[in-house]
């Protein structure tokens, strides 16, 4: 009998070596590094390393839907490497940058990779998936499932009737200033943004909704701008609600797959079933990008028109101020007062668009904190750097190609 036991458990080590070494590496990583429990804001940096391009498969997490992709690709080609006049590899060390791609007029001007990540790996967004969501309340638009912006959220989700929301339009959602109270410090486990993690829903309402309508409110609406993940996680309900669709089916049918992501998309589900609209989406950093150039190029897929008139201009204009010069928020884009916008995610995830050089920054990070200032400030100068070395490119030329 010992024989036999010592045999199969020979047989079972030999059967789990394989799997490890047959396992991709992102999956080894995470096994090595394995976060015990869903609250993302307090796990340590090797933890985020390794959880952060595999959070779709993460065992401690909710399940994700699929963004599909189509069969075309949208090209980005490779042009001559960018200098940006500073030591790229440096700048992307103190960021601990996982990807980064510039794209400029319609080339990749540079692509670099760190933190073992590569081009083939998807990376979550958090925030940067706001400014996706924001879009897909323009297409629900255009597409006739919403009439206006004035109308109120309590009349496409009734379940909030009765709530603080009563008063509040879905313009109001957008630029976040819903007098409603909310607290995202991400360092504060009793902050909302930590406590709706682990909030657990009424019987047959959605977690987002049940949560969002037992908050108070601080401010007349329309008055006061307070940022807060918590509504844009509402806005996702308020689109699936108002189109009858899977928010990551709309997108892939509206974005995803007629523009031409390269790969597949996740979006991961809340406890109740629907779409993290305010955070976690799973792509790789050159269809990010991607997602950039079609924003910049006006929301067209084979120039037909996704979103409504003026749309993009509205969602990347100031329309709330946040109480720092030359920088406002728009429909869940910040904008600056250049024209230039991007979207912004914790823990240094970013697309950056500036609409007057034709340029589109994405990156994707591991800060060691969710929102760190010396991160922001480099990330800010190198967003800098970089339009500095396209107006010293554009100078350089002779007047008559310029």
């Amino acid at each position: 009998m010992k024989k036999w036991i010592i045999g199969l458990l020979v047989v079972a080590a030999a059967v789990l070596g394989i799997g490890w070494l047959t396992m991709d590496k992102d999956m080894r990583n995470l096994a090595a590094n394995l976060p015990t429990d869903r609250n993302v804001l307090f796990w340590s940096i090797p933890q985020r390393d390794a959880a952060f391009r595999t959070m779709d498969r993460l065992p401690v997490l909710a399940k994700a839907n699929i963004i599909g992709a189509g069969e075309k690709v949208f090209p980005l080609p490779k042009g001559a490497e960018l200098k940006p006049g500073i030591d790229v590899d440096a700048y992307m060390k103190a960021q601990r940058t996982a990807g980064l791609v510039i794209v400029h007029n319609g080339q990749i001007r540079l692509e670099k990779y760190g933190l073992d990540f590569d081009g083939n790996g998807k990376w979550t967004s958090f925030s940067v998936a706001k400014s996706l969501t924001s879009t897909m309340v323009g297409a629900a638009i255009k597409d006739g499932y919403i009439k206006s912006l004035d109308d109120k959220v309590t009349q496409y989700i009734p379940e909030m009737k009765g709530s603080a929301y009563d008063d509040v339009t879905i313009a109001q959602l957008l630029t976040m200033t819903s007098g409603i109270k909310w607290n995202e410090d991400y360092e504060d486990p009793k902050s909302d943004v930590a406590r709706f993690n682990e909030h657990k829903a009424e019987p047959g309402i959605d977690v987002t909704v049940s949560y969002m309508r037992k908050l108070p409110r601080e401010a007349p609406a329309g008055t006061k701008w307070v940022y807060k993940t918590g509504e844009t996680n509402l806005i996702g309900v308020l689109v699936s609600k108002a189109t009858g669709k899977k928010l990551s089916d709309y997108l892939s049918e509206k974005v995803w797959a007629p523009f031409g992501m390269e790969q597949d998309g996740s979006w991961l589900l809340g406890s109740t079933g629907h779409e993290i609209s305010g955070c976690c989406i799973q792509a790789s950093t050159r269809d990010y990008a991607r997602f950039g150039m079609f924003i910049l190029g006006g929301g067209l897929v084979n120039g037909k028109a996704i979103l409504p008139d003026g749309w993009i201009a509205s969602a990347t204009t100031k329309q709330a101020d946040i109480g720092t010069p030359g920088r406002g928020y728009g429909f869940q884009w910040w904008t600056y007062d250049d024209g230039s916008y991007a979207a912004q995610g914790i823990f240094g995830q970013g697309i950056f668009i500036d609409p007057k050089r034709k340029l589109v920054i994405a990156s994707n990070s591991n800060w060691p904190r969710a929102t760190d200032p010396a991160g922001q400030d480099g990330r800010e100068a190198f967003y800098k750097a970089v339009q500095k070395a396209l107006d010293d490119e554009l100078a350089s030329f002779p007047e008559d190609v310029k």
